[in-house]
């Protein structure tokens, strides 16, 4: 057994309260880039297990794992063939219990990932069902469907899936030749459960109470909008831009944000509340669902269904104060009308890392009157094409931290996020394996530039990361390493232990309410009770500050009470 790590003397009140994930700043560990304890180049779970101090040194109250199941990680691990193990490369089960207590003892709470749309091809189920044969019960517990056309020879129809190319595999029977089609909205490696079938149904129940009675205190719900299908399979509209089916998630899309989600995540929930006189008291699920506008997101989050949902629309808007205050405010409101707390977050193991996204042209998606302005919905490969000014970018990254830790709420915070990692954009090529660069025919680069492994110390790769890291770190890190960091107080790590410790003793921050105040059209400011205000600067020009105000923390250093472009404050009122 490890040396328990302490937990924080300040530790917040509401962490011993059931409704702990209203108020909780969650941290989300990529366990295969986090840090390497056995010198393979792979992040682990005793890697984890060291790096505890760090995470109880920054000060949030919970962390979530991306997958730590045994995968072929065809995607990262997304591709699960076993959902009640360890991934060898990630340690063991006996490991998992181990760091489930160690966090607990440390004052925190552990989330993990549960993938309910897909399993991996090597999952013995799917490997029964290919040796089953068409028409089988074992074929059921997925969705397999005959091709069109003469020779059922086309696919079922023109549904595009997420990573490039249809969403139909054709299958080759045992003497050679083709016969079915299986669903796969991501990868052909990942084929999709069929939610109709009692057995998965049953399963998913059985693999939640697996990991409740391990001591998780959550689950995150991979793509919770994704498990039920519209199985009499309409076409998709064509999307204009690309001249295939749309991967839009319109209303009425016969794949996404189905109806019959909700009949499951009901389900889980009574699950959940099983748990309520535990020990750890009541267990909690947040939805992955990217759907706007909000109000179709709170519909994931009804006092029956999950307790709480990823913002999306706040991740992906554009820094301009307009946009920010309009996805503000319809969070609020519609996560109001369900009596669910707001959550924000800034980036996470899919997107483009903060620093990288606030310094390119386009800085995000413009919401207006009428909704989101098309000329900043851009695809993948034009937002990468984009030069970035990373300094500028960083700047902005900092004001963002400041902003989201401030609303009322839950918020997330994604692994070198807090060390102010830009995307790493020039991975050489054959280094690359996100499944979206082979898919999209080497057009979309993927999401490998957010995973590159983090930096712990040292002037040289692997930065103290372990061995040799499974994608290059980038020359340049130096300065950037989280020991490196910890001695400077201008830091962006310093920031956020700061802004995180002002969080956890402040009266007025956490779930709760806000007030606009009034201010300039590029300047956003609101005040919490008791004697909180923000202030972000979206403009090119100074701001004056209050000068019967006490500055908490800033950004970004303050000159002559002005607060410069791109730069956030708390203060005490």
């Amino acid at each position: 057994m490890s040396t328990p790590v302490s937990a924080r003397a300040d530790r917040p009140a509401y962490l011993d309260q059931p409704d702990w994930w209203r108020s909780a700043v969650t941290y989300q560990i990529y366990p295969r880039s986090f840090a390497d304890g056995n010198g393979d180049g792979t992040g682990d779970l005793t890697g984890v297990i060291a790096k505890l101090p760090h995470l109880v040194a920054l000060g949030v109250d919970a962390v979530w794992f991306n997958p730590w199941y045994p995968s072929p990680l065809n995607d990262g691990g997304y591709d699960v063939a076993d959902y009640r193990g360890i991934h060898p490369d990630f340690g063991t089960l006996e490991q998992a219990d181990e760091l489930i207590t160690l966090v607990h003892e440390a004052g925190m709470k552990i989330l993990i990932d549960l993938v309910p749309n897909h399993c991996s091809d090597q999952h013995p189920w799917f490997q029964a069902a290919l040796a089953a044969g068409p028409g089988s019960p074992e074929r059921d517990r997925f969705i397999f469907r005959d091709g069109k056309g003469p020779n059922s020879e086309e696919p079922p129809t023109n549904w595009t899936a997420m990573f490039g190319g249809s969403t139909w595999q054709r299958v080759i029977g045992p003497d050679g030749k083709p016969e079915q089609f299986y669903l796969h909205l991501f990868d052909p490696t990942q084929p999709d459960f069929n939610w109709e079938n009692p057995e998965v149904i049953a399963e998913f129940d059985d693999i939640l109470r697996f990991w409740f009675d391990r001591g998780i205190d959550g689950f995150r719900i991979d793509v919770a909008d994704s498990m039920s299908k519209d199985l009499e399979f309409p076409d998709m509209p064509i999307d204009p831009r690309t001249g295939i089916g749309t991967l839009e998630k319109y209303e009425g899309s016969p794949i996404f944000d189905h109806p019959g989600v909700h009949a499951i995540h009901r389900r889980w929930r009574r699950i959940a509340d099983e748990y309520a006189d535990s020990d750890l008291g009541p267990r909690v699920f947040v939805s992955e669902a990217w759907l706007t506008p909000a109000p179709r997101l709170a519909q994931y989050v009804r006092p029956d269904e999950l307790h709480m949902t990823f913002n999306f629309d706040a991740l992906s808007c554009a820094w301009e104060a307009d946009s920010q205050r309009r996805v503000i405010d319809a969070t609020r409101s519609a996560m109001a009308e369900v009596g669910a707390p707001c959550t924000w977050v800034l980036a996470n193991h899919d997107t483009i890392r903060p620093v990288t996204r606030y310094g390119k042209p386009v800085s995000g998606r413009r919401h207006t009157d009428d909704g989101l302005d098309p000329e900043t919905d851009l695809l993948p490969q034009e937002l990468e094409a984009m030069p970035t000014d990373v300094e500028l970018g960083r700047r902005r990254a900092r004001a963002a931290a400041l902003l989201e830790l401030a609303l009322p709420g839950g918020a997330y915070i994604y692994q070198g996020d807090e060390l102010g990692l830009a995307e790493v954009e020039d991975l050489p090529a054959e280094a690359l394996q996100d499944p979206t660069w082979e898919r999209s025919g080497h057009v979309v680069r993927g999401r490998d530039g957010c995973r590159v492994p983090l930096p712990w110390s040292g002037e040289a790769t692997p930065y103290g990361f372990g061995g040799t890291p499974w994608l290059p770190q980038p020359d340049g890190w130096a300065p950037l390493t989280a020991a490196a960091q910890a001695e400077d107080r201008t830091s962006t790590l310093a920031l956020y232990r700061r802004a995180l410790e002002i969080r956890r003793s402040h009266p007025a921050l956490g779930d709760g309410e806000m007030t606009w105040d009034e201010s300039a059209p590029e300047v956003l400011s609101f005040s919490r009770d008791p004697g909180f205000r923000c202030i972000v600067n979206f403009g090119a020009d100074p701001v004056s500050l209050p000068t019967d105000a006490e500055v908490l923390i800033t950004s970004c250093e303050v000159f002559d009470n002005q607060l410069a472009p791109d730069q956030a404050v708390w203060l005490k009122v």
